[in-house]
C-alpha cells in the first residue's frame, strides 16, 4: 500500500515546489497558491482513491509522464486564477507550461505501449487530465474573449453530471480516436488563444469550430450510448408459436444454427 500513495504525495510536493518558483519568479498570489493548491490536493485524493480501489495496481513508466502532466496543469491553473482575479499575468510562462503538458500528451500512450503498461486506469488518469486542463484554460481565454468560451472546457463536466441523472449514459462504447483528437485540438486551440498568436477575429472562428467538433464528438457518445440503451430495455423477442419437441412432428423446425 506504501508504493500506491507514493504517486499522488509526490505529484502535490512537485506542484507545491512548482508554486513556490511561481511565487518566487512572477509574485503568484493568493488566488494563485488557493487555486494550485486546491487542484493539486483535489487530484492526489481522487488519484489515491482510485489506487486504493485497485490494491493491485502499481503506477508505471505512463502514469508518470501523466501525472508530471498534472503538475503542469496545476501551475496552469495557479496562473489562471490569478490572471482573472486581477494578478500578474505572466502569458509566456502559463502558455509554456501549457504547451508542455500538451506535448508530454502525445508521450504517455508511446510509452504505455512500449513498456506493456497500457491500463483503463491509465487511460483514465490521462483523460481527466486532459479534461482538467482545458478546463483551466477556457477560463483563462474566456476573461478576455467571452464567457461563452466556458462551454468548451465544461463539455466533459457536464456530461459526467448527466450520468448521475441519467444512468445509461455510464455504459462504455468502444473507443473512438476521433474524441481524442478533438480534446486535443480543444487544448492547442486553447493554448493558441491564451498566448493571443492570432487575430480576435480568428481567434474566436477557431474557438466555435472547437465548440462544434466538441458538440459533435459528445453528441456522437451520446447517440450511441441512448442506441444501447434502447437495445438493452427492449425485451427479446418471443416466439409466437409454441415448440415442438424433439420426435413429436418436426424435429428441426426449430434449429436456426444451420
Amino acid at each position: 500500500m506504501r508504493r500506491v500513495h507514493t504517486g499522488p504525495v509526490l505529484g502535490l510536493l512537485a506542484l507545491l515546489m512548482l508554486l513556490v518558483a511561481l511565487a518566487v519568479t512572477v509574485g503568484l498570489g493568493g488566488p494563485g497558491w488557493v487555486a494550485g493548491v486546491a487542484a493539486g490536493a483535489g487530484g492526489a485524493v481522487a488519484l489515491a482513491g482510485a489506487l486504493a480501489r485497485r490494491p493491485e495496481y502499481r503506477l508505471g513508466p505512463a502514469d508518470a509522464v501523466t501525472l508530471t502532466r498534472a503538475v503542469l496543469v496545476g501551475g496552469v491553473a495557479a496562473l489562471s486564477a490569478d490572471a482573472v482575479a486581477g494578478g500578474p499575468a505572466p502569458v509566456g510562462i502559463l502558455v509554456t507550461l501549457a504547451a508542455t503538458a500538451l506535448l508530454l500528451d502525445a508521450v504517455d500512450g508511446v510509452v504505455a505501449r512500449r513498456s506493456d503498461t497500457a491500463s483503463e486506469l491509465g487511460a483514465r488518469f490521462d483523460m481527466e487530465v486532459d479534461a482538467f486542463l482545458i478546463l483551466v484554460l477556457s477560463g483563462y481565454v474566456a476573461s478576455t474573449t467571452g464567457w461563452w468560451v466556458l462551454a468548451i472546457g465544461a463539455a466533459r463536466y457536464v456530461f459526467v453530471a448527466a450520468t448521475w441523472v441519467l444512468p445509461w449514459l455510464r455504459a462504455a462504447l468502444p473507443a473512438r480516436f476521433w474524441g481524442k483528437v478533438v480534446a486535443a485540438l480543444a487544448g492547442v486551440a486553447l493554448t493558441v488563444a491564451a498566448a493571443q498568436l492570432l487575430p480576435p477575429s480568428a481567434t474566436v472562428l477557431v474557438l466555435v469550430v472547437v465548440l462544434a467538433l466538441l458538440a459533435e464528438s459528445f453528441g456522437h457518445q451520446v447517440r450511441g450510448l441512448w442506441r444501447l440503451h434502447r437495445a438493452t430495455a427492449s425485451p427479446a423477442p418471443t416466439d409466437e408459436h409454441p415448440r415442438v419437441p424433439a420426435g413429436a412432428g418436426a424435429p428441426m423446425a426449430e434449429r436456426t444454427d444451420g
